[in-house]
C-alpha cells in the first residue's frame, strides 16, 4: 500500500478546527488539483467559490443548518454545478443550451463534482488539513445563490470545510465490504446479512461518540431518507434554469 491510498484509507470527517489560515499556494494547489479532475465531455460544468471572510462564513454556517464548524475553520470551499459557461459557449456559437432541460445534465454536474471534491479532499489531507463536506447548503439554496451571486444556470451543489484540525475524529466503521463490492451481479442477500453486521457494529462507536440515541445504521440512516431532507433543491434549481423534466 502507497502513501496515498493510506492517507485515503485514514479519512474522517474533522468539525474542530485550529484557529490557523491556510496559505495561499496551499489554496492554489488544491485548486489546481480539483480543475485536474476529469469532467465529461470536457464541459468543465463546475466551479468552486473559495470563502475566506469570517462574516460570509458565518451566514453560510446558519443557512445549512447551524454547522457552526463553517464558521470556526479558515477555510470554506462552494462547489457549483456550472453551465453558465456552457450557456457562453450557446451564445458564441448561435446554438440552444437544451441540455440543462434533461435530468442527465444534473447528474453529470454532481458526479463531476464529486471527483472534483475528492481531488482535493485527497489532497487536503495529505498536506495535514482535515475536512468535511458540507450537503446542507442545499438547505436554503436561494439564499446561497444570492450571498454569493451564482448567475443562471448555476446550482450549489456541495461545500467543504477545509482547515489545521484541532483533534482528529475517531473513524467511523464502514459496511463490510460485501455490502459494497459485488463480483459479476448485486447480491442482495450478501447486502442484508452485511447491514446487520454493521447495525451490531455501530452500536459501540456511536455510543464512543456520544450518539448512543441514534441506535444503529439502519435507525441512524432513516431519520435522514423518510422524509425530503432539502425541499427547496427542484423549485430553486428550476429558478436558475434547470427543468429536469426529461
Amino acid at each position: 500500500m502507497n502513501e496515498t491510498i493510506r492517507i485515503m484509507k485514514n479519512h474522517r470527517s474533522i468539525r474542530s478546527y485550529l484557529d490557523k489560515d491556510v496559505p495561499d499556494n496551499i489554496i492554489d494547489e488544491l485548486i489546481a488539483a480539483a480543475q485536474w479532475a476529469p469532467t465529461s465531455a470536457n464541459g468543465q460544468q463546475i466551479s468552486i467559490i473559495v470563502v475566506r471572510d469570517k462574516d460570509t462564513r458565518s451566514k453560510i454556517a446558519v443557512m445549512a443548518g447551524g454547522q457552526s464548524w463553517i464558521a470556526k475553520a479558515p477555510l470554506f470551499f462552494l462547489f457549483v454545478m456550472d453551465y453558465y459557461k456552457a450557456s457562453i459557449a450557446a451564445e458564441m456559437t448561435g446554438r440552444e443550451l437544451v441540455n440543462v432541460e434533461s435530468i442527465e445534465s444534473t447528474i453529470v454536474a454532481a458526479i463531476d463534482t464529486g471527483l472534483a471534491m475528492q481531488s482535493i479532499i485527497t489532497a487536503a489531507e495529505s498536506l495535514g488539513l482535515g475536512i468535511v463536506p458540507i450537503g446542507g447548503i442545499r438547505n436554503d439554496p436561494q439564499d446561497m445563490i444570492d450571498l454569493l451571486g451564482l448567475p443562471e444556470y448555476t446550482f450549489p451543489i456541495n461545500g467543504l470545510v477545509i482547515g489545521y484540525p484541532s483533534d482528529l475524529s475517531k473513524q467511523k466503521p464502514r459496511m463490510p465490504q460485501k455490502a459494497f463490492r459485488h463480483e459479476g451481479q448485486y447480491d442482495k442477500e450478501a447486502v442484508k446479512t452485511a447491514i446487520a453486521e454493521y447495525d451490531e457494529l455501530m452500536v459501540p462507536y456511536l455510543k464512543s461518540v456520544g450518539r448512543e440515541s441514534e441506535g444503529n445504521w439502519t435507525r441512524q440512516v432513516m431519520n435522514y431518507y423518510d422524509h425530503i431532507v432539502y425541499p427547496k433543491t427542484l423549485p430553486v434549481m428550476s429558478k436558475q434554469g434547470f427543468k429536469n423534466h426529461k
